[in-house]
This record gives structure tokens, C-alpha cells and sequence, in this order.
């Protein structure tokens, strides 16, 4: 065994031996490893596997991969057929929320501008959005709106009926098209209260899935993107990352859509407030990644909303910015059903009705994919990098009282998001410059952003000063700790407690000077020196070796906040 991996390339190499000692190491008899095998061309990759004796489980064609089952011998024999390039382990992910509920009153529509453009007309009429989750429910949306309903899990397409056993799925989908109104104001429940929907089901009622369930819930959405119309991609699911984004093949699927012309919204993870805490597949520097705020319980009171403890914060591994905006993510009212695993194990925040509380970067996701089936509606000719700058360019950053930013770029990116001026925002050229997409997924070139770590550890944008002086080498914010290193911001609560004007007026061409993209659009080709001191960690075969257990999921419980 060991002679026949010394064989294999290293790029094939990923993952297969820890695989065959694993498998070796069970007891006798044709025991089966579920794998994700990769090569240039999809068919022959099928081929390769069936001709060892495999089974192939998912066709992945989107990454010219096949998931499999595999003896350890056939994995040693397909690792070294030509058509093989690399082998990964069929890791799993999870959904992303923390955890009240005639309808209630919702209050995430009015947060983020939306109403205003409910009134107006714009309600995300003739935009599709798809969700791949946990499942549909029937509560949300009727069957006109449903436009499929795809089982990512088993292959298959589902009827019109509740598939929802965790409640995710049900909660993510209401925040995004509900258009249920509140008993009082009359208002709309969902962000794009008219979208259509496509729901893909690749997380079973334990908010969990393979990599392999995921890839292919993206497979059939980018192959069926036309024939149902589908601009809007809602990913509210993180796993860690385990790899550079490139090398990710659950990234790859999602850089896939993008370059397909889908704006794919993906969550920042509930895995802050530390530093380098985003998740897959929010890392990839492509899509529009979301961290949370929270209203503090006051939402008529806007000087006190605050980010959230719980959102996950950058830099990248690879020194991109991100999350690149906040939207509302604290104690969300949505749709769920009372018997569903989370109401269940959660009925404090049930209200015995319909509507169930949640709290999680997959809830502020689901708000900016909402405002983006508006700005569709709105402007239906914007491709995805268009979409993206006018999200950054209308956002609005939390300042101080003395006009600093409140929170650095790694923890609330371009600011929070204003759904009314994105829609009629007209910023263009600000985003993904410097990115060649298809290169990217070609293996020609990989990028990486300007965040650098300094000696002590803290972490500063490459070459870039405020243009009203504040520099990021007088100690304004990296040198001495303001968010990482000593508590100004994460420790002793000054942050979290007091809550920062979210400044309308201080736009991106007059105040912090973003007006360049100094951040937001440049990427520069990778070099294997060039984000962190030690290469972080991505120098061992890309850590896919020790991903046997590696889940995708529905992003974690958190505390309402």
C-alpha cells in the first residue's frame, strides 16, 4: 500500500492515505470510504471510478468531479489513473443561526430600508431565488412561487410539500420572500415578498451534510439557471476552512455560479469575534459575504445597534477583507414549524403559532439576498460584480462619536446595508478588480487581498491612510490593539455595549476615502510569501488529510443577541 501511494502525485495525493490507513485499520472485509474524486474531464472521471469497482453517489459536474464510494484498494488503484488529478474526503457542513415568537410584526424589512421600496412596487417581482438548505416549507411560500424543489441529498426532485425537518431551511426562506403581513402595520414579513424560489435540500434534520450533498444541490442549480430564472444564490451554511479558497471544492462549486452569473450571498459564520474566523463558503473573495447586527431589543431606537458578538471576522487566510457588509442578524422573527428539530429543541423562542425567533449570520444573509432580488427587480441587467459594488458603495459604516469607525473592516466590512440606496445606487467598476475568475478556477492564477499581519500580530491594510489623516501606521487602529490585540473593541464590551450611529453621511467619496477600492476590488496574483509570516497553515497537503469528519452545516446555534 505504502509503495503504491509513493506513486501518486502530490496533488493526487491529497487525502488518500490517511484514507487507506483508516480503511486498513477497520476490521476485514470491503469496507467503504465516501470520497470526492476530481479530474479535467467529468466523464472520464466517472469512467475511472466505475472501472475500479467504485460507485459513483453524486455527479458533481460543476467541478468536473464524481462523489464516490471506494475500497481502499480501488482508491490507491483510481489515485493513479490519468484522469484523477486529486481526491478529497466527502467532509460534511452545517447550517449557520443562533437561536419570539392573525401574523406578527416583523422588524428586519424596516431595519434595512426595504419597506420603502415595498411601497414603491419593488418587491422582487419576476427574481428567483434559490436557497440550498434544509428544506421547504409550505408556510413560506405557495406553490406558484415555488418553482422547484430539488432533494440534493438523494438526487431527486420533490413535490410541493414540507421537507423541513430542522427548521433552518423554513427560517432562512421566510426572511428572504415572506409575504405574510404584520397584523398591526400592514407590512410586508419578507425582504423580496413577491420572489419566486427554488429550494434545494442538501441538509438533513440535523442541519448537517457532506460536501458532496452541497456540490451537487449547486451542480443542478447552475445547470437549471435559466429554465427557472435563478439571479439570487442564499448559502447559509459555513464549515471550516481547510484549504486555501481555491483548493476548496465546495469553493469551486460556488465560484462556478458566480462566473454563471448568479450572485451567490453567502454567510460570514457564527464563529467570531476572533480574527481570521470566517468560514467557508464565505471566504471566497468572489461572492458577497454577510456579518450580523443586532437592534439591541430597541428597533425604533437606531443609536444603539451594535455588531454582534457571535459574527465571524477577517481577514481571510489569503489578506481579503470580509465579511464586505453587515446586515440584520439579531433575534430575527421568521417562519418555522412548531414540531421542526430547532423549535423543538428552542421553545422559549417559539411562539406557539408560526413564527419562531433566530439569531445568526445565515438570517443576515438571507436579509442581503432578499435586497438583492429588489435591486434585480429593479435593474435586471446587473451582473453579479455590478450587484456587489453597489452593495459596498451604498453601505453605511458604524462610526464613533468622534467620527472614527467603530468597527475595523474586518468586523463590519463596508458597513451596514441599506436596501433602498442600493437599489437606486449607480456605482460601477468596484468590486472583484484585479480577479480573473477563470483563471482562478483554471488552477493559472490564484489571488490573494492587501490585509498583512504586522510583527506583533495585529493585522493593517497594505499602503492605505484615511485621507483626513488617520493612518493605519499612527496607531489609530492596528498598532495598539484597537481590535485585536488589547480590548479596545472585543474584551471589555466598549463596542458591543454602546452602540454606533450607522452614518449615512459619511459616504464612500467624501469621508473614509473608499472611493479607489483601495480594499474592496484589488486582488493581486498569489505568491506562496504573501499573506502571513508562516504561510498559515495551508503547507501540508492543504489539511484535506485530516478532514475524515470535516462537516458543512447550517451555521451554529448562538445566544439571541
Amino acid at each position: 500500500m505504502r509503495e503504491a501511494a509513493t506513486r501518486v502525485s502530490g496533488s493526487r495525493l491529497i487525502g488518500v492515505v490517511l484514507l487507506m490507513m483508516c480503511l486498513a485499520a477497520s476490521s476485514p472485509g470491503p469496507e467503504r470510504s465516501s470520497v470526492i474524486v476530481q479530474g479535467a474531464d467529468f466523464a472520464a472521471v466517472s469512467r475511472a471510478v466505475t472501472e475500479v469497482g467504485g460507485r459513483v453517489t453524486h455527479e458533481l459536474e460543476i467541478i468536473q468531479a464524481v462523489g464516490a464510494t471506494l475500497t481502499a484498494e480501488q482508491l490507491a488503484e483510481v489515485s493513479r489513473m490519468p484522469a484523477v488529478s486529486r481526491v478529497f474526503p466527502n467532509g460534511e457542513a452545517a447550517v449557520a443561526s443562533y437561536g419570539v415568537g392573525q401574523h406578527p410584526d416583523v422588524t428586519h424589512p424596516v431595519l434595512m430600508g426595504a419597506d420603502r421600496l415595498h411601497s414603491e412596487g419593488i418587491t422582487g417581482w419576476g427574481v428567483t431565488v434559490a436557497v440550498v438548505d434544509s428544506g421547504l416549507s409550505t408556510k413560506v411560500a405557495d406553490a406558484r412561487r415555488v418553482l422547484a424543489h430539488f432533494d440534493a441529498i438523494h438526487g431527486q426532485a420533490l413535490p410541493y410539500a414540507n421537507s423541513d425537518a430542522n427548521g433552518h431551511g423554513s427560517h432562512v426562506q421566510s426572511v428572504i420572500l415572506n409575504n405574510a403581513t404584520g397584523a398591526e402595520s400592514g407590512r410586508f414579513n419578507g425582504m423580496a415578498p413577491e420572489a419566486d424560489l427554488v429550494m434545494v435540500k442538501s441538509f438533513d434534520e440535523n442541519g448537517r451534510g457532506s460536501y458532496a450533498d452541497v456540490i451537487r444541490g449547486l451542480d443542478w442549480v447552475v445547470a437549471n439557471r435559466e429554465a427557472f430564472g435563478i439571479r439570487v444564490l442564499n448559502l447559509s451554511f459555513s464549515a471550516a476552512p481547510r484549504s486555501h479558497y481555491w483548493d476548496d471544492p465546495l469553493n469551486q462549486a460556488v465560484m462556478k455560479a458566480w462566473q454563471a452569473g448568479i450572485v451567490v450571498v453567502a454567510s460570514a459564520g457564527n464563529t467570531g469575534p476572533g480574527a481570521m474566523s470566517i468560514g467557508v463558503p464565505g471566504n471566497v473573495p468572489y461572492v458577497v459575504t454577510v456579518g450580523a447586527v443586532t437592534d439591541n431589543y430597541t428597533p425604533d431606537d437606531l443609536s444603539d445597534d451594535r455588531l454582534a458578538v457571535f459574527t465571524a471576522a477577517g481577514p481571510t487566510h489569503e489578506g481579503f477583507v470580509k465579511p464586505d457588509v453587515v446586515a440584520a442578524g439579531g433575534h430575527i422573527l421568521g417562519m418555522m414549524r412548531q414540531g421542526s428539530r430547532i423549535a423543538t429543541e428552542h421553545p422559549e423562542f417559539h411562539d406557539g403559532g408560526s413564527y419562531f425567533t433566530m439569531s445568526g449570520t445565515s438570517q443576515s444573509a438571507a436579509v442581503v439576498s432578499g435586497t438583492v432580488a429588489l435591486m434585480l427587480q429593479e435593474s435586471p441587467w446587473l451582473t453579479p460584480d455590478d450587484v456587489k459594488c453597489r452593495l459596498v458603495a451604498s453601505a453605511r459604516p458604524a462610526v464613533n462619536g468622534e467620527g472614527g469607525l467603530a468597527y475595523s473592516l474586518f468586523q463590519q466590512g463596508a458597513g451596514l446595508v441599506n436596501a433602498y440606496d442600493a437599489v437606486w445606487a449607480d456605482a460601477s467598476g468596484c468590486s472583484n478588480g484585479g480577479l480573473e475568475i477563470a483563471s482562478d478556477l483554471s488552477g493559472a492564477q490564484h489571488f490573494g487581498g492587501k490585509a498583512r499581519q504586522a510583527p506583533d500580530g495585529t493585522y493593517y491594510i497594505e499602503g492605505y491612510a484615511w485621507d483626513d489623516g488617520y493612518a493605519w501606521d499612527d496607531g489609530y487602529a492596528w498598532d495598539d490593539g484597537y481590535a485585536w490585540d488589547d480590548g479596545y473593541a472585543w474584551d471589555d464590551g466598549y463596542a458591543w455595549d454602546d452602540g454606533y450611529a450607522w452614518d449615512d453621511g459619511y459616504a464612500w467619496d467624501d469621508g473614509y476615502a473608499w472611493d479607489d477600492g483601495y480594499a474592496w476590488d484589488d486582488g493581486y496574483a498569489w505568491d506562496d510569501g504573501y499573506a502571513w509570516d508562516d504561510g498559515y497553515a495551508w503547507d501540508d497537503g492543504y489539511a484535506w488529510d485530516d478532514a475524515l469528519t470535516e462537516s458543512v452545516g447550517v451555521n451554529s446555534w448562538v445566544e439571541q443577541e
